[in-house]
């Protein structure tokens, strides 16, 4: 795995290093809405229609979302319940909330996984993805960041947030034609993969883009380090003992583990400057957790297999 996060660590730099040098003065954020543009409404839906179509979907799919939506609740529960101990701002503490809640499942899970256990990963990326995060980040995320910002008129409705939402329908017509037993062309498969395979770099790109060095202030530190504490310690960990309890073992289980010690997610910034959270903090919290993810993630990797075999 530490070879898989260095080669991850490299594109991520070359994201960061073009905020500061600025190749053809194309500014870091513009940049990043194009890419990111250009994942979400074109390359993500076709990896999720490539992933999906072809998916073994069960019971084990239903166990995998409650996986998924059990972190995210979890991670509002233990923030909540340590507002209850540190005076808080709410702003402040709506950016928290979202930053310990709600990881980077997709943007730095799909890599990490795919390159750690092979293409198989991809479907429990997209399954913690499309049937417990982004429905939870597009709802419960907003209510969030509206209770504890400011709303206004042109913040738009979380029913349009869903329904524009260019994977949700990938997957739609992708469990469509799963459950009526049609079959993948085989120009179609390279089609798909063809435009799949750019989706990694573009995201990790992406990341090193969004990351924003002008956060790291010393007020912002405290707050961040217990964020990076509870991502990178408290979620695993429950994400280890929610993984058992339903009954998950082996390399799937790894993988899940592995999803719950992933980075704060990039969209939390969106939401922060849409309702007038604390922005310079949340940025903070993204770039902290993804410095500290390239060592916790070796850490529980080694963790839960070291379970598998009994030592």
């Amino acid at each position: 795995m530490v070879s898989v996060l260095m080669q991850m660590a490299v594109l991520i730099l070359c994201g960061a290093m073009w905020r500061i040098i600025r190749p053809g003065g194309l500014d870091a954020d513009q940049t990043r809405l194009v890419l990111i543009a250009m994942v979400f409404h074109l390359l993500l839906p076709a990896l999720v229609l490539s992933v999906l179509w072809t998916a073994d979907l069960g019971i084990e799919t239903l166990k995998i979302s409650l996986f998924g939506a059990g972190i995210i609740l979890f991670g509002i529960a233990i923030t909540w319940l340590a507002a209850r101990l540190i005076k808080l701002a709410p702003q402040r503490l709506g950016a928290a909330m979202l930053s310990i809640a709600f990881s980077n499942v997709t943007y730095m899970g799909l890599p990490v996984l795919e390159q750690t256990f092979g293409t198989w990963a991809r479907t429990i990326v997209i399954q913690i993805d499309l049937f417990a995060s982004m429905p939870l980040v597009f709802t419960l995320g907003i209510l969030i960041a509206r209770h504890y910002g400011t709303t206004n008129s042109e913040n738009g409705s979380m029913l349009r947030s869903l329904l524009l939402n260019p994977p949700l329908w990938a997957a739609a017509v992708a469990l469509g034609l799963n459950f009526a037993g049609v079959a993948q062309p085989a120009w179609m498969e390279r089609f798909l993969m063809g435009l799949s395979a750019a989706v990694v770099p573009l995201m990790l790109i992406s990341l090193g883009l969004g990351l924003r060095w002008n956060s790291w202030h010393s007020r912002n530190l405290p707050l961040a380090s217990l964020v990076v504490a509870f991502k990178m310690g408290a979620m695993p960990l429950f994400g280890l003992g929610l993984g058992l309890s339903l009954g998950f073992e082996g390399d799937t289980l790894t993988a899940l583990v592995l999803e719950a010690a992933m980075p704060s997610m990039l969209l939390g910034v969106v939401y922060c400057d849409r309702y007038r959270l604390d922005t310079s903090f949340y940025a903070l919290a993204v770039s902290l957790t993804t410095l500290f993810a390239m060592a916790s993630l070796p850490f529980w990797h080694h963790r839960v297999a070291a379970i598998h075999s009994g030592h």
